[in-house]
């Protein structure tokens, strides 16, 4: 069955077709780990899961990289210039009073444990910049020699106009870059050609000792921002690969420069399919630290949820059309996915297997095949889970409709594999509150308002059975 996805390079859906017969070739730009990554952030990571798990269910062999960025990020690019400003790992580092190496290690922890909380499948290699500071500067150095560079007083920068002049390629094909004027962004750096133009390679301030620099043929300094994911994905997966995936906000600048300097170096296309998750919004607006919303895992957990709830809800949303985030949307996620698990655990217990009839047959097919075809269109997780739904309101047998949940969440990742039969199921906090409530409404002949909390009980996944009132 064929696999569309939609190509921001190209802005359109088109048919999935890898440079290899049966092998992919992936790259997903991770975090800066100087903090905790938001649930914004791993919405994206999300849909990098789904289409690496959808890539594999399809029987290819994907050989997925993911970055890890420890070093280079500088804090101007909040600010729409991502060569100015403090780098992010230091500016860290000087305000919890540790060394940048250091709280690298505490968020690069951090991110991995909820990375897995989240059910998020390795990728084959997760690669840091710092380990791969030899082959960065290579990098620059073969952009050097084709006359793609030129030195300031700060660093190593790109020559985009250079570029588009020797290449006959149009710089900034994701975004709107080629728009930019002079002034467009927080400062003016007098020094550049263009406004365009972006470091390569960054000199460490006069008379400061950084905890990460390193010797280079220009002087000693570190990696710009995005000569890593080019230096690193090349190396992993050649000069030209099938898919890149990020956020849309790397669609502005991180993704151009990242064409630019790959195909300025080799002279040949850097990514067929570039793959962009929309934003997370949270109450209709921006997600923000300093608006206090900007939620991790942790936030999540101590509200009561799990992150395989926040996943879910991940789900309920197509990867490249915003989703907003309230407490109200996580808790009917939580709902649904407590439903889904109770259903699967009844399916547990349910093991007797009957013939079946030939149309009960083209029913487990034809939900099969649905399935299949929702997530191969764009990775539409919403429809795949409109068919959940409807497969187990149908009626085919349940031992059959377990065989095809477990087969469904390959693609899910929802750990329902682990879901325990009946006899064993663990009743949440909240469901054994709203039992004994509803028995104490009972003991006092309130039967009306005890119907209301049956039916909240039974929303969340769980059937209460009477017993006669003494």
């Amino acid at each position: 069955m064929d696999i569309y996805l939609t190509n921001s390079l190209t802005r359109t859906k088109e048919k999935f077709i890898p440079l290899k017969d049966e092998e992919v070739g992936m790259y997903t730009c991770g975090p800066t780990v100087y903090n905790y990554a938001t649930i914004g952030n791993f919405r994206t990571y999300t849909s990098a899961d789904i289409l690496f798990r959808v890539l594999k269910f399809n029987g290819y062999k994907v050989d997925y990289i993911m970055n890890l960025t420890d070093v280079g990020h500088l804090t101007g690019d909040n600010l729409g210039d991502a060569d100015t400003g403090e780098d992010r790992m230091v500016k860290e580092a000087a305000k919890e009073r540790k060394t940048a190496w250091e709280i690298a290690k505490e968020y690069t922890d951090a991110f991995l444990t909820d990375f897995h909380k989240l059910n998020l499948e390795d990728p084959v290699r997760f690669v840091k910049a710092t380990d791969h500071i030899e082959d960065q500067i290579n990098l620059v150095k073969r952009l050097e020699e084709k006359g793609f560079t030129y030195k300031t007083s700060d660093g190593i920068y790109f020559d985009t106009v250079t570029y588009e002049k020797n290449t006959g390629n149009k710089y900034g094909e994701l975004s709107n870059l080629d728009q930019i004027k002079e002034g467009a962004r927080v400062e003016v750096n007098p020094e550049k050609k263009n406004p365009r133009d972006f470091a390569l390679w960054k000199f460490s301030p006069k008379d400061v000792k950084r905890d990460m620099e390193w010797d280079s043929p220009w002087g000693a300094g570190f990696p710009g921002w995005h000569i890593e994911c080019s230096a690193m994905s090349m190396k992993y997966l050649g000069d030209t690969f099938d898919i890149h995936v990020g956020g849309e906000d790397l669609k502005s600048t991180h993704h151009p420069n990242e064409i630019a300097q790959s195909q300025g170096a080799t002279g040949k296309k850097f990514v067929d399919y570039w793959i962009h998750g929309a934003f997370l919004t949270v109450d209709r607006g921006r997600m923000g630290k300093s608006l206090g919303n900007a939620y991790t895992i942790s936030d999540i957990e101590k509200n009561g949820f799990s992150a395989l709830e926040l996943r879910y809800f991940y789900l309920s949303g197509k990867y490249n059309e915003p989703l907003n985030f309230t407490w109200d949307a996580l808790k009917s996620s939580q709902n649904a996915l407590t439903k889904l698990k109770s259903q699967i655990a009844s399916f547990k217990s349910q093991t007797e297997r009957t013939m079946l009839s030939e149309e009960k047959e083209e029913k487990i097919n034809g939900f099969r095949n649905k399935f299949t075809e929702a997530v191969n269109d764009d990775l539409n997780t919403p429809q795949a889970l409109a068919v959940i739904w409807e497969m187990l309101k149908s009626n085919i047998p349940s031992p059959d409709k377990y065989d095809l949940m477990m087969t469904f969440d390959e693609i899910l990742g929802l750990n329902l594999s682990q879901v325990q039969d009946v006899q064993k199921v663990e009743i949440p906090e909240n469901v054994k509150k709203l039992i004994t409530e509803r028995e104490d409404l009972r003991s006092e002949g309130k039967y009306d308002e005890a119907d209301k909390i049956r039916d909240e009980i039974l929303k969340l996944g769980f059937e209460v059975k009477d017993k006669p009132v003494a």
